[in-house]
């Protein structure tokens, strides 16, 4: 098998076959040890294969990144709080009003463990085993939202296929722009939070 037959082989399984499979009805149990088992190995070709090294780069554009994601944010401020108050005025600011307590705790959860493994498995993992594959680079930023898209397709939600998908066109230019983990994690963390703040959260998973 070559190199490349095994890279596609791993990028089908990884990025179309599991997370479709998520949208059949079985185990639970056996959704997680799917789950848990493709990010392992995820975690071992980046330690051991592409020899990444996890820590903070000396050399990031700390200003330059804060810039532009409070304008990416207040754009997506403006519209998502106008889409609530249209749409069910009821569950605008519904939990950071109701229950600040849970809202504080579901923030955290939600920033460390949610946000960074998502980033590891759809920009660090896919841009290092899959950008020499791809030259045409407009297209390979559009299929790594493509796929972030299809990783959330388990909520049977068409609105939140399109935000996830603008999401991850906004995260995979963050990733490419600043080949950095980290910030791209940060920038999905507040735009995440922000969803659940404004009273999107519930299509997306979180509690209310």
């Amino acid at each position: 098998m070559t190199h490349k037959i095994y890279l596609g082989l791993e990028f089908f399984i990884i990025y179309v076959l599991i997370p479709i499979s998520f949208t059949i009805p079985y185990a639970p149990i056996i959704k997680l040890i799917l789950a848990l088992l493709g990010f392992s190995y995820v975690i071992f070709i980046l330690l051991k294969v592409e020899n990444l090294k996890f820590k903070i780069a000396p050399n990031l554009n700390w200003k330059r990144f804060w810039k532009e994601t409070l304008v990416k944010f207040m754009v997506i401020v403006l519209v998502t709080t106008l889409f609530v108050w249209i749409t069910d005025k009821d569950a605008l600011f519904t939990v950071l009003l109701n229950k600040p307590k849970m809202w504080v705790a579901i923030l955290i959860i939600y920033s460390t463990l949610s946000v960074y493994p998502q980033e590891l498995l759809y920009r660090t993992f896919f841009f290092q085993r899959y950008r020499s594959l791809i030259t045409n680079e407009k297209f390979f930023l559009f299929l790594n939202a493509v796929i972030f898209a299809l990783g959330h397709i388990f909520f049977k939600n068409a609105l939140v296929i399109v935000l996830t998908f603008i999401g991850g066109l906004l995260f995979a230019y963050t990733y490419r722009n600043t080949n950095s983990t980290l910030l791209v994690s940060i920038e999905h963390a507040i735009f995440g939070s922000w969803l659940f703040t404004v009273g999107m959260g519930n299509m997306l998973g979180f509690p209310s």
